[in-house]
């Protein structure tokens, strides 16, 4: 590789790293072009980005970071493919989650969020089930929808406690 290539490699590298929301570390030793196509895929599908990097052009392009020196302990050795989310930090997590119930080849090494290293375990327990964008508003929807949701049920209690109060009067006067 000439050296401008390089140089261009490790720019893209940087840029990629600087607008992902997170990272995940993955050794795709014993896959089958199949298996890396059908995963490839899914990424695409998300929004998710897949690429196989030099461990070292990796470690160059993320020079002067305070976590590099982590990451190359526990991720940037031998294959490894890069899958960046760009926007739901969790979408790639999610997606190896379930490409490796089917393909126990796929390791995924470690994972990366906001400057903070995380193991294969947290990838797995954490990072993937992170809930969507999609989730999260609805989440949010909810909690904002229930203060109203309370209001209005006080508001209907009293009145509904005073025709059932009249139904018991008529029923004791009936009976």
């Amino acid at each position: 590789m000439l050296r401008t290539d390089k140089d261009a490699a490790i720019a893209d590298i940087r840029e990629s790293f600087a607008k992902m929301t997170s990272a995940v570390f993955v050794d795709y030793t014993g896959l089958t072009v199949e298996q890396v196509t059908n995963l490839r895929n899914q990424f695409r599908a998300r929004g998710v980005k897949y690429h196989v990097y030099k461990n070292t052009l990796i470690k160059k392009a993320l020079q002067g970071e305070g976590y590099v020196d982590t990451l190359a302990k526990k991720a940037l050795k031998g294959m490894t493919g890069v899958a960046l989310s760009y926007e739901e930090p969790s979408a790639a997590a999610r997606i190896l989650k379930e490409f490796t119930k089917t393909n126990e080849k796929l390791k995924v090494k470690a994972g990366l969020m906001d400057g903070a290293v995380l193991d294969a375990a947290a990838v797995e327990n954490q990072l993937a089930t992170l809930p969507s964008k999609d989730e999260a508003r609805a989440m949010l929807l909810a909690t904002f929808n229930a203060p109203a949701q309370t209001f209005v049920r006080l508001l209907n209690a009293a009145p509904q406690q005073f025709v059932l109060l009249l139904e018991a009067k008529r029923n004791k006067d009936a009976g």
